[in-house]
């Protein structure tokens, strides 16, 4: 036809559309037809992609997910986990475990009952802590750690959550002796040997209440003499990750941190808000059901643990951890 050739697109997801068109009739009449395959992300060693060129899992029905974002095979840094619903291969390099609230107003017996909280630090101490480190996992504590001007700035809803004198009737006696508002002033704390501490303004740096809850603190001091110290980030909201731009979410970026591991507590108050917002962020996100604990009642727990394993990341035990990790060293 005058050497024009009329090129014709059909797509095969609009087949009826096609069989309008008569592909055979215009054949005939000198058009060039080709049809159009939906486009299937790529895919190595028959695994299936998720995700985008530059952020993606692969998936196999016999590996699970790959989260390493890598498109070679495994390496020494590596390693294979068992969750609650499938295995999952994370990069130890590009991992970090993040430890959220573990601190004394939290966790201390001479403040508050927490046997959850305490019982979680116990499993973290015995298994998940050295394995982290064993594997070059790096350890991130992310604890409440307020200025004078994160007080200054709280918005009223925050306030709130601390401040529950008006509230006393639909709260314990025990909490009302302490939530008396964000910076107040703890006063004298009597230690289980008789000794005094003065427990500082409520959240604020550097005070006794603020600080990591022993044995936990020993074992971040005792990591700052090593080749991979732990990290301390403070944050002034029930999560970590709400803002825009942190010192916590420049140094994921910075060190490439992608897949992060959760612990501490509350479970379903500060724990899942840094979780979700992390997971927002396009983290990949773990987390150790007995590395958390909170004083809510355990449907509480049982809901977070619900989502996270059906839809916004993974469940395992801190020994599985440990476990898997030793399992997968080179």
């Amino acid at each position: 036809m005058n050497d024009v050739c009329r090129l014709m697109i059909i797509d095969v997801a609009e087949e009826h559309e096609a069989v309008n068109r008569d592909p055979e009739t215009a054949q005939s009449f000198g058009y060039v037809v080709i049809h159009l395959t939906p486009h299937a992300p790529s895919s190595h060693d028959g695994m299936d992609k998720r995700g985008n060129m530059s952020n993606f899992w692969q998936y196999s029905s016999n590996n699970g997910f790959d989260l390493t974002r890598q498109n070679n095979h495994q390496t020494c840094s590596s390693i294979c986990f068992e969750t609650t619903t499938t295995p999952i291969t994370i990069d130890s390099t590009r991992s970090a475990l993040v430890i959220i609230d573990m601190q004394n107003f939290f966790l201390h017996p001479t403040v508050r009952s927490h046997e959850t909280g305490l019982a979680a630090s116990q499993q973290l101490f015995k298994y998940a802590i050295p394995a982290a480190r064993k594997a070059g996992i790096q350890i991130i504590w992310l604890n409440w750690g307020l200025t004078q001007e994160d007080i200054d700035q709280a918005p009223p809803a925050l306030k709130r959550v601390f401040n529950r004198i008006d509230e006393s009737k639909n709260v314990p006696t025990t909490l009302n002796k302490i939530y008396k508002g964000l910076g107040t002033p703890m006063g004298k704390i009597t230690l289980p040997n008789g000794d005094h501490v003065d427990g500082g303004r409520l959240l604020m740096r550097d005070t006794w209440n603020a600080k990591l809850y022993d044995p936990l603190f020993q074992s971040y001091e005792s990591s700052q003499s090593t080749a991979k110290p732990d990290k301390l980030f403070h944050k002034n909201r029930t999560s970590g990750l709400w803002a825009h731009e942190s010192p916590l979410l420049s140094y994921l970026h910075d060190n490439k941190l992608i897949t992060l591991f959760f612990a501490g507590v509350n479970t379903d108050q500060c724990v899942s808000g840094t979780f979700q917002d992390a997971f927002n962020k396009g983290f990949d996100c773990i987390l150790l059901r007995d590395g958390c604990g909170t004083t809510s009642p355990s449907f509480a727990q049982e809901c977070i643990e619900y989502n996270c394993e059906r839809g916004s990341g993974f469940i395992m035990t801190t020994e599985a951890f440990a476990k898997d990790i030793e399992a997968s060293l080179c």
